[in-house]
């Protein structure tokens, strides 16, 4: 099976920042329903973020067609798997971990080992499509997870969610650390309610 499409959907201001104002969420998940994902892709910084709001949130049961839930965490930082799974949003967790990734109790979290020193991305989303079935992987993450995708050519489609305001210096972007690697062609520009863009390109165009 071929490598699943890759799309990175995120909120963001004029200058590029993903923090330092207050999105429009609903107006995000509702677009981010565009894709139907089999996989949603996230990075253990934006997992710890919501950690302390996990433990209060209700249990309650994923609809039917729910995707899984797959969070690079190579250093084992993660702690609330079980309410991960638990919130109503996605059929299941699985952990993407290094060789070096240490040791977790077992009959814990199901795990995907790929990479010696850190997770291999590009392994992690051949094997989601193989053994998960994954058409489209939904990248729902920060500026590092959707960096090192960038860098290694691994991202297919890029929506923005262009708010009307100016972050100011010291916020993080969303792109992280990417470097330049090749040009994105226009797949459509939507001007939405409250001055905001949507913005959607393409990889290799």
């Amino acid at each position: 099976m071929a490598r699943p499409h890759v799309v990175v959907h995120v909120a963001v201001t004029l200058d590029g920042a993903t923090t330092g104002f207050t999105p429009a969420i609903g107006l995000f998940y509702e677009l981010a329903g565009t894709w139907a994902e089999d996989v949603t892709l996230a990075g253990a910084d934006t997992i710890l973020a919501q950690e302390p709001a996990l433990r209060e949130a209700p249990r309650v049961p994923a609809p039917a067609g729910a995707p899984l839930l797959a969070v690079v965490d190579g250093r084992g930082r993660v702690r609330e798997w079980a309410a991960l799974g638990a919130v109503g949003h996605w059929s299941g967790v699985l952990a993407l971990h290094a060789e070096t990734t240490p040791p977790r109790p077992p009959g814990g979290v199901p795990e995907l080992v790929v990479g010696a020193e850190r997770v291999d991305l590009a392994a992690a989303l051949a094997v989601l499509g193989e053994r998960h079935a994954a058409r489209v992987v939904r990248v729902d993450s920060g500026g590092g997870l959707t960096g090192a995708l960038l860098d290694r050519g691994l991202v297919d489609e890029i929506s923005l969610l262009v708010h009307p305001r100016l972050a100011g210096p010291g916020h993080r972007l969303w792109h992280g650390h990417a470097s330049g690697t090749g040009g994105f062609g226009l797949i459509s520009a939507e001007p939405l309610a409250d001055g905001i863009v949507w913005l959607r390109y393409r990889s290799g165009s």
